[in-house]
């Protein structure tokens, strides 16, 4: 068993970069992501911008080195959950207890859909082999048979705390002493069915989102992987590399309110927040800074900060959302924000909300409008929530 849990790899693909080190330049340079939709076929192109990912299906194949035939789900997965691994160094995988972790919300959605856009032409049309990997644990087998990881396989899908609490099983996991080793974090593509699905409920922004701003209209749909590799101490101690973070604390709580609305007092936020910082053993005045579910839509924004407000009133850290550069990437979020998370706590980054103007009236504090460095980061609460108000907190701690 392993009292504690240290973050030893870092793998990344979103709209604002192919791996780690282009998304991190973004970040640095303020370049967000969202453009007019390029690569998804849908009558609203030109319409609502999304944060997709800037490579072709047989551009995602080569770099994930497998068939254009799978999902785009896949493809982003194999390439984040590759750069991790090979970022971790890990000599000895073969022999240690190593497992894969993964979320996602759409699973294989994308050929599906191909599959129905023919089969409604003609019932005699659509390539069966389209749906085969339809469902989200599918997506998550194909990427652990193809990296050979086989001592632990699962997947988890609660709407957009996924990512986050993959890495929370997966900690916990390792503490138990049932793994050495787990990638985890998770992935979604765009699809036609989550794009026409988050229109329906009136919730996208037609413009460039602004989270946590007065003005602001909606979100914006991204699509990307995150993965961190967690090491237990006796692995970590075998590394001959300093590790990015500790995950120091984490919580999952749900407030149970509604089925896609969060809560108006912020109660499963609060709740989340609460329990990782005990989880870490840490007070609120330990952290330095907080990376927000900060999603841009009025009701997701107005919950969180009332978390906030009631939880750290009246010292508040420095705080922005990430997805003003990415998007919202819904099942991939938290693992994409643990990555950015660590980043952070490595070298003591605090990331800007892009394009806020007026902070939301209601509330004593505001994010960060600039990218700052030197900052002396010790503690980064990441914060993912979900519909339903399942809702999920992660710790990342200074080595």
């Amino acid at each position: 068993m392993s009292s504690r849990v240290y973050i030893g790899g870092l793998g990344v693909i979103s709209a604002i970069g192919n791996n780690v080190v282009e998304c991190l330049s973004a970040l640095t340079n303020e370049h967000a992501g969202i453009s007019n939709i390029r690569y998804l076929k849908t009558m609203h192109a030109n319409e609502i911008p999304t944060a997709e990912v800037k490579l072709t299906n047989d551009e995602l194949a080569l770099r994930a080195n497998m068939s254009k035939k799978i999902s785009r789900t896949a493809l982003l997965s194999m390439i984040a959950a590759t750069e991790a691994l090979n970022d971790a160094a890990i000599q000895n995988i073969s022999e240690l207890k190593a497992g894969f972790i993964s979320a996602n919300t759409v699973g294989g959605i994308d050929k599906t859909e191909n599959f129905y856009e023919a089969y409604f032409k003609d019932h005699t049309e659509g390539n069966l082999h389209d749906i085969i990997h339809h469902e989200c644990g599918s997506i998550t087998e194909l990427v652990a048979d193809t990296l050979n990881i086989n001592s632990y396989t699962t997947t988890i899908s609660t709407a957009c705390s996924s990512s986050a609490n993959s890495i929370i099983f997966a900690a916990r996991l390792i503490k138990q002493g049932m793994l050495d080793v787990a990638v985890a974090g998770g992935v979604d593509a765009l699809t036609k069915f989550t794009l026409n699905g988050f229109n329906t409920l009136m919730i996208l922004d037609k413009a460039f989102c602004k989270p946590f701003d007065e003005n602001r209209n909606g979100l914006n749909l991204g699509e990307g992987a995150g993965y961190v590799v967690l090491v237990s101490e006796r692995v970590a101690e075998t590394l001959n590399k300093e590790m990015y973070a500790e995950l120091k604390g984490y919580a999952n709580a749900n407030d149970a309110y509604h089925q896609t609305a969060s809560s108006p007092d912020g109660k499963g936020s609060y709740l989340a927040m609460q329990q990782a910082l005990h989880s870490a053993q840490l007070n609120t005045a330990d952290i330095d800074y907080i990376n927000l579910h900060g999603t841009g839509t009025n009701n997701n924004d107005l919950a969180e900060g009332t978390a906030i407000e009631r939880l750290f009133n009246p010292r508040y850290p420095k705080m922005s959302s990430t997805k003003s550069f990415t998007g919202h990437t819904l099942g991939a979020s938290g693992g994409i924000e643990a990555v950015f998370s660590s980043l952070s706590v490595k070298h003591d980054f605090v990331y800007p909300n892009l394009r806020l103007q007026t902070p939301i009236k209601e509330f004593p504090f505001a994010a960060e409008k600039k990218f700052l460095k030197d900052q002396h980061i010790r503690n980064v609460l990441s914060n993912s929530f979900g519909f339903g108000g399942n809702c999920s907190s992660l710790i990342f701690s200074k080595v």
